[in-house]
């Protein structure tokens, strides 16, 4: 059977997604953007030019076949879209939410040469929600029983592909995680308004379909030692993927006043403990009239637009650079923008004040000017003489980033570590102790969900081969 040409429609625009007006939105915690149409979507897809060595797969960090997806799109075969993603991806609908695109498959993009590129997460999203919607019953492919029994340690992106890739081989998998429920930074991190959790929920509960087991609440390193694990619960390897869940903080005079949180410690009250329902729920949250959120990252854009429908009437972005050196996505800053979030540029914290009973009540700061470039390629700020200036605030939120927690590492005997607290691993996840491998943020430091995946997907694919062959190779 000839296939049907394919005639793409490069000049036209790319279609815009629809959203919440920002002054709707800004009080309440619904998904900002509101996902395409049909119509919209067969649209976006017939902007595709279905190139014969497409860059866009390169792009991915888990190899998605995006032509193909797209295409099914465009000629209406919604299934066969989600089916073609799953392939590769295990978590399509958090993907096209929260993956920066706009760095990785979409920046490559061919038509983005001449035009604006394809909307490659907004149409990989469509497939997932529309699989969802449909109610249809996934069908997993898995092979026969090979006997092994791997332990998976940390239920976020990296170890929940992980797992399901190892599942489909046919071991038998164990997760464990230290919170009460599986996602990581998706269910912890990421606000509602960005990834609705009953999709999360979705994505474990087809773990489980799979035959995965998810313990919660289980800290490893202290219930268990990985060796602990290998030597006495017969596990024949472990895949660490504990992530970056230790917050820094500036180390400023005041960090120490009540009202001043680590984003991990605000976004986890607000999202996973759900803190803005209290007190329905058992986690108070203290909000008052002003936040000053510190960072300029996807967290920080993140804690500001909750602070902002917790209550607060006034919520401050404080960044040391310019606004063309934020490295949040571009859309996370226009979203902000557009919900009346203060963005104070050039802006260094050098104190934090209380009042008599060690609540904040103000931050001190200073204005920054930018310099020569430092070694990350971006102008080093420096501060500005004389220009020190104070103003109210009632709560401060830290989001500067956040390391590697060291529990692990430190009961794991033979497991080498960087100057950084990360777990040495190559690229397919093998560390320095056999049976052991490690992948995620816990390798390469905070980084994003995908790369997360992809690094879960890469060292499935070696522990496959570990657990059939026995080999281990030196690592560096």
């Amino acid at each position: 059977m000839t296939e049907k040409k394919w005639i793409p429609q490069p000049k036209t625009p790319r279609t815009p997604i629809p959203e919440q007006e920002p002054e709707i939105r800004a009080h309440n915690f619904n998904e900002v953007a509101l996902g395409y149409t049909p119509a919209m979507a067969v649209e976006e897809a017939y902007r595709c030019l279905q190139c014969k060595n497409p860059l866009c797969v390169a792009g991915c960090p888990v190899g998605i076949d995006i032509p193909k997806f797209i295409r099914a799109i465009g000629e209406g075969r919604f299934e066969d879209a989600y089916m073609a993603l799953k392939e590769d991806n295990a978590l399509p609908a958090v993907c096209g939410r929260v993956c920066p695109q706009e760095d990785q498959c979409e920046a490559v993009c061919i038509m983005g040469k001449k035009f604006k590129p394809v909307a490659i997460g907004r149409l990989e999203r469509f497939a997932a929600d529309t699989f969802i919607q449909s109610r249809h019953e996934e069908v997993f492919q898995i092979e026969p029983s090979t006997g092994k029994k791997v332990a998976v340690v940390g239920g976020g992106p990296s170890g929940l592909t992980c797992a399901g890739e190892l599942a489909k081989k046919g071991h038998d998998v164990t997760i464990f995680e230290a919170l009460h429920k599986a996602g990581g930074v998706l269910v912890y991190g990421i606000p509602e308004f960005r990834l609705p959790k009953k999709i999360v929920e979705l994505e474990v509960n087809n773990l489980r379909k799979m035959g995965v087991t998810i313990n919660t609440s289980y800290v490893i390193g202290k219930l268990f030692t990985v060796d602990e694990l290998m030597e006495e619960e017969g596990f024949d390897a472990v895949y660490i993927a504990t992530g970056a869940g230790l917050p820094y903080f500036m180390k400023i005079p005041g960090e120490n006043f009540n009202g001043v949180y680590s984003a991990n410690e605000f976004l986890t009250r607000s999202n996973l403990m759900r803190a803005f329902d209290f007190p329905e729920t058992d986690t108070p949250i203290h909000i008052g009239k002003r936040a000053a959120v510190v960072g300029g990252g996807n967290v920080a854009m993140d804690s500001a637009r909750t602070a902002l429908r917790l209550g607060c009437e006034e919520v401050y972005i404080v960044y040391r650079r310019s606004e063309a050196e934020l490295p949040a996505r571009l859309e996370e800053v226009h979203h902000a923008q557009q919900e009346g979030i203060n963005f104070q540029l050039l802006t260094n914290p050098i104190a934090i004040k209380g009042d008599d009973k060690g609540w904040v009540k103000s931050m001190e700061c200073i204005r920054m000017e930018l310099g020569e470039p430092d070694s990350s390629g971006r102008r080093r700020p420096v501060p500005i003489e004389n220009s020190e200036f104070e103003f109210p605030v009632d709560i401060v939120v830290m989001a500067i980033g956040q390391g590697p927690n060291p529990l692990v590492q430190e009961t794991t005997k033979g497991m080498e570590t960087n100057r950084w607290g990360n777990i040495q691993a190559d690229d397919n996840g093998y560390t320095t102790k056999k049976g052991v491998f490690a992948g995620g943020d816990i390798v390469t430091g905070a980084a994003t969900v995908i790369l997360a995946m992809g690094a879960g997907k890469l060292a499935a694919e070696a522990m496959d081969n570990y657990l059939k062959t026995g080999e281990w190779p030196s690592v560096d």
